[in-house]
């Protein structure tokens, strides 16, 4: 690319910023994350399925930015992958019974109570039984 033309991109990158720049943050609180979704909401039924379009980019920025928040936030509500297992399994009404894929009722209750911790397996069927990331369940050493 030209230096000319790369000049001309930032010009309009400076130009236009201020009209970017609310859809590009890193949230901070949850009302500029509701914010951020309304207007991701917004783009998607704009773009459609249409994987091509020259918005995606931005659509991608703006998922990672909402991501990375509630990943963030959920790890410092939660702390711990057993506590976030409670929560869910609260959220969902669960009982150590409705686990089967974890193992036992008594295997799941050694689990909560941290006389056994989740292995790699369990860990991935937590992940997509609750559709969140399977480092909600590993804990940091």
């Amino acid at each position: 690319m030209k230096r000319e033309a790369k000049n001309h991109v930032l010009e309009n990158a400076i130009r236009y910023w201020s009209h970017v720049a609310p859809l590009v943050i890193m949230p901070e609180n949850d009302k500029e994350l509701g914010m951020l979704i309304n207007r991701l909401d917004t783009l998607l039924d704009v773009v459609g399925s249409d994987e091509q379009h020259t918005i995606m980019p931005l659509i991608d920025i703006m998922s990672n930015n909402i991501a990375s928040y509630e990943k963030n936030k959920y790890k410092k509500l939660l702390g711990t992958g057993v506590n976030a297992l409670k929560y869910l399994m609260q959220e969902h009404g669960l009982t150590q019974a409705d686990l089967p894929e974890i193992g036992s009722q008594g295997v799941v209750s050694e689990i909560l109570s941290g006389k056994r911790v989740l292995n790699l397996r369990q860990i991935n069927h937590l992940a997509k039984r609750f559709h969140v990331e399977p480092d909600t369940f590993i804990d940091e050493p």
